[in-house]
């Protein structure tokens, strides 16, 4: 690996949505290649297809068979699909299921074995990736199977102006409140504030915690699960040192713009969270997993097979992922590198010290 640059790896996604349009759209910038060494787990018959049909000018692939032959100064592309395989625009098709979890798991294991830095993924289609080999509700739940630490991996969404996690993800609505214990709760906090510490540099974080029911239950008149679980799941963390505060009525929270105020949001369920964020900011939000031993981001957006093929998809989101992953790498090696020469914090808090005498 050359200086600062980083291998990152790509994996293609559905090949009938937008994934392949939005790769190639933020790839063929030069500038890419000052950070990232950009590899695609893919099919390229499939990115000549898109690059034929949006007639992307100045992107040479290079295309290699394993990891191990990637070029250092090229945009990369690994086969991991069948060379028959055949672009359904818009479609869904069993066979772009198979080929979104070929490139899945080859990645997955290049990553696994440290040849890797990072992971950003294109979306894929929850139904037709299913299969003996990838039996979950999406990405996360299967990198957590494969990365998982001690604790349970934490679904983040990112934008410039604020982070949002949740407790419970790709569940239905009907077993959230099941789901929810002062455990999960306890576990979910402790990942969200170890990363905004360890991949955001973020020395004391303060978290905002949505309620569960509407107007934050209305002390019980509306639902007991505030006073029940989600208070007593606070205080267990603010005994571990963790800022929360809250639980604040959704509607209200995210309306009065409180949410500038705090590093970070913990709501309850996938759509409390993501509804008002991906509203703020559907074209640049980056979805990113906490909690892993390895960085993986993502686009926050889906397949969008309504617009695939039709050259309108934004890859600003893609782009972000990709600039958030690198940046993630580079905190955790700040990270790194500080812990094992802590003489370097206590230098810089005497100096902020000897700051704020002198004002």
């Amino acid at each position: 690996m050359e200086s600062n640059r980083i291998i990152i790896g790509i994996t293609h996604g559905d090949i009938n949505g937008i994934g392949y349009e939005v790769i190639l759209k933020t790839l063929v910038e030069p500038r890419i290649l000052e950070s990232f060494i950009p590899v695609i787990y893919g099919s390229p018959k499939v990115a000549a297809f898109y690059r034929k049909h949006f007639d992307i000018q100045g992107l040479n692939l290079n295309i290699v068979n394993s990891i191990e032959e990637i070029n250092h100064k090229r945009v990369n592309i690994i086969n991991c699909a069948d060379d028959e395989i055949k672009v359904e625009l818009g479609t869904s098709t069993q066979e772009a299921g198979k080929a979104s979890l070929a490139a899945l798991e080859r990645a997955t294991d290049d990553l696994k074995k440290g040849a890797l830095q990072a992971l950003v993924t294109a979306p894929i289609n929850k139904k037709n990736i299913q299969s003996a080999d990838f039996n979950f509700p999406g990405h996360t739940e299967y990198l957590e199977k494969k990365f998982g630490t001690n604790s349970p991996a934490l679904m983040m969404l990112v934008n410039d102006v604020m982070r949002v996690a949740v407790v419970t993800g790709h569940i239905p609505l009907d077993k959230v409140s099941k789901e929810l214990t002062e455990k999960l709760i306890v576990e979910k906090l402790i990942v969200l504030n170890n990363s905004l510490k360890k991949d955001f540099r973020i020395i004391r974080p303060r978290i905002a915690v949505l309620g569960l029911n509407p107007h934050s239950g209305d002390n019980g008149v509306i639902g007991n699960e505030e006073q029940t679980v989600i208070i007593p799941a606070m205080k267990q963390a603010e005994a571990k040192g963790i800022i929360t505060v809250g639980p604040y009525p959704a509607d209200g929270f995210f309306g009065s713009g409180n949410v500038v105020k705090f590093d970070a949001v913990l709501a309850m369920y996938h759509d409390q969270g993501l509804i008002p964020f991906k509203t703020i900011s559907m074209d640049s939000g980056v979805n990113y997993t906490a909690g892993l031993s390895v960085i993986r981001t993502s686009p926050d957006h889906g397949t969008a097979y309504d617009i695939a093929g039709q050259n309108i998809a934004s890859e600003e989101s893609f782009r972000q992922a990709m600039y958030l992953a690198y940046d993630i790498y580079q905190s955790r090696n700040w990270i790194e590198e500080i812990s094992v020469n802590p003489l370097i914090i206590e230098q810089r808090s005497e100096r902020r010290e000897r700051g704020s005498r002198v004002e």
